[in-house]
C-alpha cells in the first residue's frame, strides 16, 4: 500500500482484501478495494477558499407540492436551512422546478457567493416560492449544469427535491440530460411524500454519483437538507477516479462500489491507455468507500503467480499535467494445488457479494409483489431477510419487517403482509442499495 498526497489535501489510502490463491486453470480474481480519505481540513473551517465549492439547489414547485400544503412549506424551510449551512465563500443558486426551470436566486444566470448578506437575500427570495405547473426534471438539471459550468469551483454539486413523476418530459430527454451532466457535477436527489417514482429519483442520483432517499414526512425535510449540505461542505477533492491497470491477456469483468451503497461502475469506464481504464468516484471528504473488482486472467499452472491488476486513485492535474496518484494497491493471482487455500473465500469478498445480492433480492421481490407474483415475491424477500440477518444489516432488516411477517429470519421464511403503507414500501426500495461494513475481527 502506498500513499501520495499534497500536505494541504486529505490523505488517501488503498487496501486490497482478497484470496489470491486459485486452483489450476481458474481465471476469475475477486478483490475488495477499500479507499479511505482522512485528514481533511474542512471539518474545522467556517469558510471555503474562492473557487472551492459551488452548489445549486433545485426545488420542485409543481402544482402537486401544494397537496398537502406542508410539502411546499417544508421545501421552503428546508432550502432556507440548507442556505444557512453554506460556508462563506461557497458559490450557490436556487432553482424553482416545474415544467420549466426558473432561477429564484440570485438570477441573471450567475451564482451568488455565500456570506451573511447573500444568505439573507436568498432566504427572502424563498418566501416567494409558490406551487403550480408540471414536472420536467431535465430542464432543472440543464439549468443547474449551466450555472455550475460557469463556475471555477472544484466541487460542483446539486441537491434536487421532487414530489412527483417526471410527467411533462419524454424519458429519453431526461436520460440524455443525465448523460450530458455526468462528470460535470454530482447530485443528491430526494423524493418527498409518496407520489414520486423511486426508479427516477434513484436513477438521477446514480447517474450523477450522488445519494438518493425518501423523506416521507415533509416535516423531516429541514433535517435532511441540513445533513446533506453539511456533507457537501465537507468535500475537498473533486473528480477522483479509480484507475485499474491489467496485464496483457487480463480483462476487468466488473467494478462495483459496495459500500456505503451498491453502485455498478462497470459501464462508466473510460480508456486511459491500452491496458488501463478509469472509473469515476466523484468528490471526497473524510470518508471510506469499498469497491468489488473482478478481473479475468489467463489460466496458469500450479506455482505460477502474476499481478492481476493495479488499482490507483487519481486526481486530475492542472491543464497539461498528468493526473496525481493519491494512493494505489495491488491485486494478485497465485495458482496452487492446495484445495483449502484455493477454495477459501475472503471474508470481505463474501460479505459484499452478499450485500449486492441483498439489494437485488429486495428490488426483485418488490417488483414481483407489484406484479401480483406472491410466490416470487415471498421467495425473493425471504432471501433478503436471510441475507440481512446473516450480515448484521439491522436497518434493512427493520425495513423488510414492514413489508413481510418474518417467521424465521435465519431460514428466510416469511409471509407477505396483506397491507403495506406506500411509504414503507418506497423506503425499502429506495434504501435497498445501502450496505453495512464487514464485521472486523
Amino acid at each position: 500500500m502506498a500513499n501520495f498526497a499534497k500536505p494541504s489535501a486529505p490523505r488517501f489510502s488503498v487496501e486490497v482484501y482478497q484470496n489470491e490463491f486459485l486452483a489450476e486453470g481458474a481465471r476469475d480474481v475477486h478483490a475488495i478495494v477499500t479507499v479511505t480519505s482522512t485528514g481533511g481540513a474542512t471539518a474545522t473551517r467556517t469558510s471555503v477558499a474562492p473557487g472551492g465549492a459551488a452548489v445549486v439547489i433545485m426545488v420542485d414547485c409543481s402544482g402537486s407540492m401544494e397537496y398537502p400544503p406542508d410539502k411546499m412549506r417544508g421545501a421552503r424551510e428546508a432550502t432556507a436551512a440548507a442556505v444557512d449551512t453554506l460556508r462563506d465563500g461557497t458559490a450557490f443558486a436556487v432553482i424553482a422546478g416545474t415544467h420549466v426551470a426558473r432561477e429564484v436566486y440570485p438570477r441573471q444566470g450567475r451564482l451568488a457567493i455565500a456570506d451573511a448578506a447573500t444568505r439573507a437575500q436568498a432566504k427572502e427570495a424563498l418566501r416567494g416560492l409558490t406551487s403550480g405547473g408540471g414536472t420536467a426534471i431535465g430542464t432543472w438539471l440543464r439549468l443547474a449544469d449551466g450555472l455550475l459550468h460557469g463556475s471555477t469551483a472544484a466541487i460542483r454539486h446539486g441537491i434536487l427535491l421532487t414530489d412527483g413523476r417526471n410527467e411533462h418530459e419524454d424519458p429519453a430527454v431526461l436520460r440524455a440530460t443525465l448523460d450530458a451532466c455526468a462528470g460535470r457535477f454530482t447530485c443528491d436527489a430526494r423524493g418527498v411524500g409518496t407520489d414520486w417514482e423511486v426508479k427516477e429519483v434513484t436513477g438521477i442520483a446514480s447517474a450523477l454519483l450522488g445519494t438518493a432517499d425518501i423523506v416521507a414526512d415533509p416535516a423531516r425535510l429541514t433535517e435532511d437538507f441540513t445533513h446533506m449540505m453539511e456533507k457537501v461542505m465537507g468535500k475537498e477533492v473533486a473528480d477522483v477516479s479509480l484507475r485499474l491497470w491489467t496485464p496483457v491477456g487480463a480483462e476487468v469483468l466488473y467494478v462495483k462500489q459496495v459500500a456505503p451503497a451498491v453502485q455498478d461502475l462497470t459501464g462508466r469506464r473510460t480508456e486511459a491507455s491500452p491496458r488501463a481504464g478509469d472509473y469515476p468516484t466523484g468528490s471526497w471528504g473524510d470518508e471510506s468507500r469499498e469497491y468489488h473488482v473482478c478481473v479475468r486472467v489467463p489460466g496458469a499452472s500450479v506455482g505460477q503467480e502474476m499481478l492481476a491488476a493495479r488499482a490507483a486513485l487519481l486526481m486530475p492535474g492542472a491543464p497539461g499535467e498528468d493526473p496525481a496518484v493519491l494512493a494505489q494497491g495491488l491485486v494478485r493471482a497465485v495458482w496452487t494445488d492446495d484445495l483449502a487455500a484455493s477454495t477459501a473465500i475472503n471474508p470481505q469478498v463474501a460479505h459484499y457479494t452478499g450485500q449486492a445480492e441483498l439489494a437485488q433480492a429486495i428490488q426483485q421481490g418488490l417488483e414481483a409483489r407489484k406484479l401480483g407474483d406472491v410466490g416470487g415475491a415471498t421467495a425473493k424477500l425471504g432471501r433478503a431477510v436471510q441475507l440481512a440477518s446473516s450480515s448484521g444489516n439491522a436497518d434493512t432488516a427493520k425495513l423488510l419487517a414492514k413489508v413481510v411477517d418474518v417467521v424465521d429470519a435465519a431460514a428466510g421464511t416469511v409471509r407477505l403482509k396483506a397491507k403495506v403503507a406506500d411509504a414503507d414500501e418506497m423506503t425499502l426500495e429506495t434504501r435497498s442499495t445501502q450496505t453495512v461494513r464487514v464485521r472486523k475481527s
